[in-house]
């Protein structure tokens, strides 16, 4: 494994541009019942949420996330909370609005609990919009094509080409582990019963193969 220093080459920036587009579902966002806002260490899911609120796509949101070992320290009070206090706060979204899931571990509990919240609230929607960091669009469509069924999802996060998101994060080789982490969870989990299959071209996988040789592997799952 190389470390936190290792040097990003330009073949890397190609096969991580790669991987970056086809996490993207390239969903234009519309009108929908409700949107969840997926916690993350990326507080520009918040930001996203809630400029699609005001440009009056849904009524109510949800923000969902316990925390995990990469925001802890940084939302110490769970990702949900952080994310529902910077909406308020900072961006104008009504408390009213928001509805809190404040538990979920992991992608499949974002979608199941929130799905629990909104039926606590009375809210059964037929149409979801997902908010999630980029490189995480693609699988937590498949996640939730798994386990609500029943929903229309659309998908949206930060329209942010993929220089800009390397500098906003400040780490290149964290985002390009996340990268690869991340579409190995979209290749893997269908068979653990986690995400519906998603086809994956021949040039992602290739660009993801050598990204995993060249040592972008500290967000791999072990088998």
């Amino acid at each position: 494994m190389r470390d936190s220093q290792q040097v990003i080459t330009e073949a890397h920036w190609r096969q991580a541009k790669l991987v970056w587009d086809y996490h993207q579902m390239h969903h234009e966002p519309r009108a929908v019942d409700v949107a969840i806002g997926l916690g993350s260490h990326d507080l520009g899911v918040a930001t996203r949420t809630a400029e699609l609120y005001h440009a009056g796509l849904f009524p109510t949101l949800v923000f969902t996330g316990g925390n995990s070992p990469t925001t802890a320290k940084v939302f110490p009070r769970g990702e949900a909370v952080h994310f529902r206090e910077y909406a308020v706060e900072s961006l104008d979204v009504p408390a009213s609005a928001i509805l809190l899931e404040p538990n979920a571990a992991n992608t499949g509990q974002n979608i199941t609990l929130s799905r629990d919240v909104l039926a606590a609230a009375g809210i059964t929607p037929a149409t979801v919009l997902l908010v999630s960091k980029p490189y995480m669009e693609r699988r937590s469509f498949a996640t939730a094509r798994k386990l609500w069924p029943e929903v229309d999802v659309v998908c949206a996060s930060e329209r942010m080409e993929f220089d800009d998101y390397l500098k906003s994060i400040g780490d290149e080789k964290l985002v390009l582990d996340m990268l690869v982490g991340d579409l190995q969870r979209v290749m893997e989990y269908p068979k653990l019963g986690f995400a519906v299959e998603q086809e994956v071209p021949d040039d992602v996988r290739a660009a993801y193969e050598s990204l995993i040789r060249d040592g972008f592997i500290s967000r791999l799952i072990a088998p």
